[in-house]
């Protein structure tokens, strides 16, 4: 069948197509543990506190309303004394919130998927951060050599000028790999927007933003990255606080507050998730080549491209493509579709028919 070669003039949509979504918000004082744990694990416990060793203050983690974003959020509450770490470490404190064995499966990330983590914190304007370390955000592996230490970590450290850092490692040498003045965080809501494919050849993306006007604080983009711990039965996230005890006299009782955590799966889609995104946009493929060119498309637009067949099939790309053109040759004839992603968000589907 002899086919033409056409330019393809693409109008790129706002909308994310999302494969399966869990999102933890708060929804006011009371119930706050119980609320979590129905999200994050049903019928067991996600939460990690130091209330063994500090009953008399209550909870670690409650929620308040917040006048800035006009919602209820969560905060995540740490003495210097006498918070400890479960009553297991001394050295160190934990008030964290997170998923594990017993959460869903949708919530636990396997090797090959891939997951958009989502959530807004504030720290306080006189935030202290300690010299050794203090977490944050971790992803982290479940089984395997290296389940002891995260492959993905946002922590505060105290220095000139105090920072956030991004440190990652896919065996057991943790490094740093980017790092922000954590002045432009302190006393600010911001938003974090972190897309990992996890596989030995995967990718890794993560934007830090401020919500009150959308300024750019931290971005980080790596499309070949090691980001599956080898061994590793899931990878899951972890949210809060966990700071070293190691200079007590440099630290303060803190609160952070979280917003909006959430956990979304990007898998492929299914035939009535493509028919139903193409909108009936259809390009009749004819006459003599065989390549499909988006020269006209704009590279900020898009940064990958998914092809899937009439069945809903993923169709292989390897080799097909060729700068801005898609070698549709050897394909049989029928209908197909082309997905266009932005930071591994689908934000494009159309119909082809060859």
């Amino acid at each position: 069948m002899k086919r033409h070669f056409f330019n393809l003039t693409i109008a790129f949509l706002s909308t994310t197509l999302g494969f399966s979504q869990t999102i933890l918000r708060a929804n006011g004082p009371g119930n706050t543990y119980e609320d979590i744990n129905t999200v994050l694990a049903p019928g067991y416990n996600a939460v990690e506190t130091p209330d063994c060793a500090h009953h008399n203050f209550g909870r670690h983690i409650d929620e308040v309303f917040d006048a800035e974003l006009n919602t209820n959020v969560f905060q995540f509450i740490a003495h210097v004394t006498p918070d400890n770490d479960r009553c297991k470490k001394y050295d160190r404190q934990r008030v964290e919130i997170k998923t594990y064995a017993s959460s869903p499966d949708n919530l636990k990330a396997e090797e090959g998927e891939t997951v958009h983590y989502k959530w807004m914190f504030k720290l306080p304007h006189n935030f202290k951060a300690s010299s050794s370390f203090t977490h944050i955000h971790q992803i982290k592996a479940v089984g395997g050599p290296y389940a002891s230490i995260p492959m993905i970590t946002l922590t505060l450290r105290e220095g000139n000028p105090d920072r956030l850092e991004l440190r990652y490692t896919a065996t057991n040498n943790q490094a740093t790999i980017k790092t922000v003045d954590l002045n432009l965080l302190k006393g600010h809501w911001v938003s974090v927007s972190e897309t990992i494919n996890f596989a030995n050849k995967g990718s890794y993306s993560i934007h830090i933003t401020r919500v009150s006007n959308n300024a750019s604080i931290l971005n980080y983009t790596n499309s070949s990255m090691d980001t599956w711990q080898d061994g590793a039965l899931f990878s899951r996230p972890k949210w809060g606080i966990y700071r070293s005890l190691k200079h007590r006299n440099a630290i303060k009782d803190e609160i952070i507050r979280f917003a909006d955590f959430s956990i979304e799966e990007l898998g492929p889609l299914s035939l009535s998730e493509l028919q139903k995104r193409a909108n009936n946009t259809m390009l009749v493929a004819v006459a003599t080549k065989q390549l499909i060119n988006f020269k006209t498309a704009k590279p900020k637009d898009y940064d990958a491209i998914e092809f899937y067949d009439g069945l809903g099939n993923i169709v292989a790309l390897e080799n097909r493509i060729k700068r801005f053109k898609l070698d549709i040759s050897g394909l049989n004839s029928g209908e197909y579709y082309i997905v266009f992603k932005k930071s591994e968000q689908r934000v494009k589907v159309l119909k082809i028919s060859i």
